[in-house]
């Protein structure tokens, strides 16, 4: 399950979303997020359903991928589904057996918050399946540039952040090895009680934090023999290019917009 876990990884492609300056691809997602709930009914949640599968169409992601590598979101949006079903009692009921009962209401809203919640994980896992962790970094500290006049540290913010995608599936990686060796020492953390398997996810835990505090202590000394001193003075090898396909892509999204708010009830 750890190898198919997709946070925070980067797959090389020559796909039109590959080929985006990372500001308008950051641009589009945060701006994706706030339009998102705009939507209130049928028809701009489906528009939405929509627009999210042609983005991932174009970013040649296989939608088996990454359905594949948010496993744990969808039990998350399962759940999310389920709290709606059971405690939302508006409407007409539509399904009775015993004290359990379906509302109308509380289908349509499990349904549509499960379909936004689903929507804003895929473009986000678009984002960083399509964008190196080195163009996130250039593309969100150009983007904070005015920021600078304020005396905040744009740059290491940006690093911080970096930093932290790029780490997510080395540590998932180091998770499952770290799984494996205890179970080829006869630990079994999915069989017994909740006391027993909480009690046999300690050994797997003490490891992991020390390997996390290890390698963060490697890649400081790593950058300060390397000289590092922040942003101060520092040049870029790969330049950031903004050109047709970023500002055609920027224009999508304000013309979903405008038809989003026309169906909007």
């Amino acid at each position: 399950m750890m190898e198919k876990m997709i946070f925070g990884r980067y797959i090389p492609g020559d796909s039109f979303v590959h080929r985006l300056d990372p500001r308008s691809k950051l641009i589009f997602v945060f701006a994706f997020i706030i339009i998102v709930f705009l939507a209130n009914n049928v028809a701009t949640y489906a528009l939405i359903l929509a627009f999210t599968l042609f983005v991932i169409f174009m970013s040649k992601i296989r939608l088996y991928f990454l359905i594949n590598g948010l496993k744990p979101v969808i039990i998350l949006l399962v759940f999310t589904f389920l709290i709606h079903i059971l405690f939302t009692r508006e409407g007409e009921i539509l399904f009775e057996l015993g004290f359990f009962k379906v509302y109308e209401e509380g289908l349509r809203q499990g349904i549509f918050i499960s379909i936004r919640f689903l929507v804003l994980v895929f473009m986000t896992s678009i984002l960083t399946l399509t964008t190196s962790p080195i163009s996130i970094t250039d593309g969100i500290e150009v983007l904070l540039n005015p920021l600078k006049k304020l005396k905040m540290p744009v740059h290491e913010l940006a690093l911080m952040m970096s930093i932290a995608l790029r780490f997510i599936p080395t540590l998932m990686d180091e998770t499952d090895k770290i799984m494996k060796a205890q179970m080829a020492r006869g630990s079994d953390l999915s069989a017994g009680p909740l006391k027993d398997r909480l009690k046999a996810v300690v050994p797997l835990l003490v490891p992991l934090f020390v390997s996390a505090f290890k390698r963060a202590e490697d890649l400081a000394t790593a950058m300060e023999v390397r000289g590092y001193r922040g942003g101060e003075g520092r040049t870029r090898y790969r330049q950031l290019k903004w050109d047709w396909r970023d500002s055609s892509s920027i224009i999508v999204l304000v013309v979903m917009t405008a038809v989003l708010i026309f169906f909007r009830s």
